[in-house]
């Protein structure tokens, strides 16, 4: 247990009522989960308001309240912290909680629209690589080391993250590598972390559903970059147009990475195929099996990471070309007769295109292009006619299906999705519902040397549909489409 007083370090405290030498045997901002001697955080939330739970709290056994507005009816012997956030107060009491253990690890967060979990994993791998003991926390898993816990956010509550820092600090991690998403951070979940580093990957349309206005969504990835210490490093993509953006205020010392324009770290592609990549980083020639110019982007972030974090460059360079491509992230299998399916996370118009404009880049010419898409339900509705009309420009048959329909009815989204398809390429397009039945008929459709891109959903294997999910896994239907197509 630990004394509130000591917990409250640094945290803007308006108000308290009440002892704060009460002990505090947990931090809960659910009150499902409140335990005798627990410190209850009332958060107003986005659909939910903290505070009115706060009675429920009590009553199973919470004895200190951290809220934005005192209750009304104040019981005898309980402790109430006033604060002006109570966001920003969990993160740092969690962090206090915890002792801080983000000052025990060298840490480093990945933001952007595309590339977070890629280059979190694979630096996770390189330094695994190199010999250190490695934390990740990223949207496919949670690894402490080599302990592996399931994720269930892109960036987790901040509670839990502390939780998990500690039991690395405990494990004897040096480094961590953590997705940062924009919800993450306008929701205060890393306040009170200490950054020995920050990348900055790409901006693009996503999470419009969330965020008023793209600029508000960049200005949330920028808070972070003008959070980082003077003693943290800023390495940002200086050829996305927000890249200098990021590194207006921030105190990190800057760095950037291109394939366009003059950077610290510059890479040139020299050769494409389906096996990987060959490539020259800052005038060294290196073979990588990650495949696309969209990954020479991911592994310049990565090989600057971790030449700033002191990894010797050469070193470095021999492990990259060991790397092996994440889950869902443009992992591919190829059939008996020789069709390709490539599974993809890509879930964003940009990222739709990136994945679309390296198989045109690869393919000879003569193979067919087949694209099984669909869009989330519940989520930023503006960007369905966008991926549809990617879909069929960049294809040469696009399948429009479900996603994770979640609440809204599947037929509506598509209908949206339709919308974005120009008349000349009308007859390009299907439209099937059952995802499942969709790779099934682009399976059907494909011959010899053809390409199946299915995308979207990448690694998650389950499909959301009403508040309930149901085993999917885009590899696995792909695969055993691919086997009985053989018999």
């Amino acid at each position: 247990m630990k004394v509130l007083k000591d917990i409250l370090y640094k945290v803007a405290v308006n108000s308290v009522i009440g002892s704060t030498d009460v002990e505090v045997k947990n931090i809960v901002f659910d009150s499902r989960k409140v335990e005798s001697n627990s410190l209850f955080v009332a958060q107003k939330g986005v659909t939910v308001d903290g505070h009115k739970y706060i009675g429920k709290a009590l009553s199973l056994g919470a004895t200190t309240i951290v809220c934005e507005v005192f209750p009304e009816d104040l019981k005898e012997g309980i402790t109430y912290v006033q604060v002006d956030d109570s966001d920003t107060a969990l993160a740092i009491i969690a962090s206090n909680y915890y002792e801080n253990p983000s000052s025990e690890i060298k840490l480093v967060g990945v933001t952007g629209t595309n590339g977070k979990t890629t280059i979190a994993t694979l630096l996770y791998q390189l330094f695994k690589k190199a010999g250190y003991k490695v934390g990740l926390l990223s949207t496919v898993k949670v690894l402490v080391d080599e302990k592996e816990y399931k994720a269930t956010h892109t960036t987790p509550n901040s509670v839990a993250i502390n939780q998990y820092l500690s039991e690395m600090v405990n494990e004897g991690v040096e480094f961590c590598f953590m997705e940062v998403s924009s919800h993450g951070v306008h929701q205060k979940r890393t306040e009170g972390l200490e950054f020995a580093g920050g990348i900055f990957t790409n901006l693009s349309h996503d999470h419009l559903d969330y965020h008023n206005t793209f600029a508000e969504y960049r200005d949330v990835k920028k808070s972070f970059f003008d959070s980082l210490p003077k003693s943290a490093f800023a390495l940002v993509n200086i050829d996305d147009k927000n890249g200098n953006i990021m590194l207006q205020n921030t105190k990190a010392t800057k760095q950037t990475y291109a394939l366009k324009t003059i950077a610290d770290y510059k890479a040139k592609v020299l050769e494409k195929r389906f096996s990987g990549t060959l490539l020259t980083v800052n005038n060294v020639e290196v073979w990588t099996k990650l495949i696309g110019q969209f990954n020479a982007y991911n592994l310049l972030a990565i090989i600057g990471t971790a030449e700033l974090l002191g990894l010797e460059k050469l070193e470095v360079l021999r492990i990259v070309s060991e790397l092996e491509s994440v889950s869902g992230r443009f992992q591919y299998t190829v059939s008996k007769d020789g069709v390709t399916a490539i599974v993809d996370y890509a879930h964003t118009p940009d990222a739709l295109k990136n994945v679309l404009e390296t198989i045109n880049d690869i393919r000879t010419g003569n193979e067919n292009v087949l694209t099984v898409v669909g869009c989330g339900g519940d989520r930023d509705a503006t960007k369905r006619p966008k991926m549809a009309h990617i879909a069929s420009q960049l294809s040469t048959q696009a399948i429009f299906t479900s996603d994770n329909p979640r609440t809204e009815d599947p037929q509506d989204i598509l209908n949206q999705m339709e919308e974005g398809v120009t008349p000349e390429n009308y007859k390009k397009t299907l439209t099937i519902e059952d995802r499942k039945q969709a790779i099934k008929t682009a399976c059907k459709l494909s011959e010899s040397g053809d390409i199946i891109l299915i995308a979207g959903k990448g690694h998650e294997n389950y499909q959301e549909i009403n508040g309930e999910r149901f085993h999917f896994d885009d590899f696995e239907v792909v695969t055993e489409c691919f086997n009985q197509l053989k018999n």
